[in-house]
């Protein structure tokens, strides 16, 4: 029997105008806005909407705004398609900050803790490392195993300085993302491509997230999420940093915040969907990174993206 799975996508994936369109078509749209800015006191929404760019590519704003985005396609999707997560679902999954997306629209989280949370940890991320003093960079054209070993010989050429570099994102089709400090990022990023790899890119990132560096910012989400409510989601979410399901509300909180310093297992995790039956997966928010990374990973499964208004019509036109 043939399966789906909802996709949340993470930090990258913003830009100005998102969720405009969707918020002048939807009631239910304008209702996710209206609550994350009441929640985080903010109107978050005229800088998604206008801009600056650089204001709204700061962690702590990035990451509630792109978790408004998803959830206000998924209550329009339930408003105008009958989506039914619990029903209609067989996972949920995140990209990085897309976890607390997936939750929220699981009925885990409440949409105003889901964006409180997303500010704290946005705000955390950022203060773990002080500007310029850390990097990620992307590795394209070498599998994961490889590049696991260039990072840490980096780091070890480097270790009387302190160096930390980790394979931070296992993105799939040959997609690693590399993060720590920056001379040790740096290194990674020539030894990438003594090894063969096809480029090596830094990454317009304002903090090395995924890499003990952000320790700091683990601990202030082990508080955090320590004050909030957080109930069993609807379907399992397959975690980041297991690429396995999990659904207990104590594994949720435990998993959230090894996720700050832990590898992001994004291939994994789209195979192992895969490989218990999942053929449809539908990429709900902004962008289409995931989307695409979902035929690289699983070529005879179809990846969707559901972000603006002809995207809803499109997915209630294919349910009948």
């Amino acid at each position: 029997m043939a399966k789906s799975a909802y996709i949340f996508p993470g930090q990258g994936s913003q830009a100005v105008g998102m969720g405009k369109a969707l918020s002048e078509a939807f009631a239910a749209a304008r209702q996710v806005f209206s609550e994350v800015d009441a929640a985080l006191g903010q109107n978050l929404t005229k800088l998604m909407f206008e801009g600056p760019e650089a204001e709204l590519t700061l962690t702590a704003n990035a990451q509630p705004a792109l978790m408004a985005v998803s959830l206000a396609v998924t209550r329009v999707l339930e408003a105008e398609a009958g989506l039914d997560l619990a029903r209609d679902a067989a996972f949920v999954a995140g990209h990085s900050l897309g976890e607390y997306s997936a939750l929220a629209a699981a009925g885990s989280f409440d949409l105003a803790d889901a964006a409180r949370l997303l500010r704290i940890r946005g705000a955390a991320m950022q203060k773990a490392v002080p500007v310029g003093e850390g990097a990620m960079a992307a590795i394209l054209g070498l599998d994961f195993g490889p590049v696991v070993a260039i990072a840490t010989e980096a780091a070890r050429r480097l270790h009387l300085q302190g160096a930390i570099c980790a394979a931070a994102n296992d993105n799939g089709g040959g997609q690693v993302v590399i993060s720590g400090t920056k001379d040790a990022v740096a290194l990674a990023m020539d030894l990438a491509k003594d090894a063969g790899a096809k480029r090596a890119l830094l990454l317009p990132v304002s903090a090395p997230f995924h890499c003990a560096l952000m320790q700091p910012a683990a601990e202030a989400m082990a508080e955090a999420l320590g004050k909030v409510s957080i109930r069993p989601p609807v379907v399992p979410l397959v975690a980041n940093v297991l690429a396995a399901p999990i659904a207990d509300p104590d594994d949720i909180r435990k998993f959230l915040v090894e996720q700050v310093t832990g590898t992001v297992r994004w291939r994994e995790s789209v195979a192992w969907m895969a490989g218990q039956g999942v053929d449809s997966f539908y990429e709900l928010g902004a962008g289409k990174v995931l989307a695409g990374l979902v035929k690289r990973i699983a070529p005879t499964a179809s990846g969707v993206s559901v972000g603006a208004p002809a995207d809803v019509a499109a997915f209630k036109a294919a349910r009948g």
